[in-house]
């Protein structure tokens, strides 16, 4: 289990277009928004990803990079890139399962064509974003065993403004009671 304010796994992901992304050489001025997504087959995905394209220079406004990534490989990135319009939010791609367990992310079984026809990988995670300080400890974290109900990227967005202000600490840090 990830815990904030303690280092999360490593990530390195092929690009669309950016060359290779690893978190640990990553540089933001306050954090990384890593949002694991589940893939081209999914579009609540895509709506998620639209919107975050769209609240991408927000966040870049208060010090946080963000990137996208799934276990796709680098077409159907491609194709979700196209889908979404997607010109300042990084695709990542090629997420090893193994590592999406690593950060927690729930993985399931393909069930065929999905109602846009897209056919699901035979196995693929499920969603979840971090945010991720300079420092790699994890700030944030939510993570969806279904596609459904996501974190706002919006509300986000409004949150960073309050924790920015007030230098508010990550919660939920604490692993043993007394």
């Amino acid at each position: 289990m990830l815990i904030p304010r303690q280092l999360v796994p490593t990530l390195s992901v092929e690009t669309l277009g950016q060359g290779r992304f690893d978190l640990w050489e990553a540089e933001p001025e306050r954090f990384t928004l890593v949002c694991f997504y589940r893939g081209l087959h999914c579009p609540i995905c895509a709506n998620y990803l639209k919107e975050l394209e769209r609240l991408t220079p927000d966040f870049a406004s208060r010090g946080v990079e963000t990137i996208a990534v799934s276990s796709d490989g680098a077409e159907r990135a491609g194709e979700m890139a196209r889908k979404i319009g997607a010109d300042r939010l990084r695709i990542g791609y090629g997420l090893a399962l193994e590592t999406a367990r690593e950060w927690g992310l729930y993985i399931s079984a393909s069930r065929g064509k999905t109602s846009i026809g897209i056919e699901e990988p035979a196995l693929f995670s499920e969603p979840g974003i971090f945010l991720v300080r300079p420092d790699r400890t994890l700030y944030y974290l939510s993570v969806q065993s279904m596609p459904f109900v996501r974190p706002n990227f919006a509300e986000m967005v409004a949150a960073l403004d309050f924790v920015i202000k007030n230098d508010y600490p990550a919660r939920g840090e604490v692993v043993a009671t007394a």
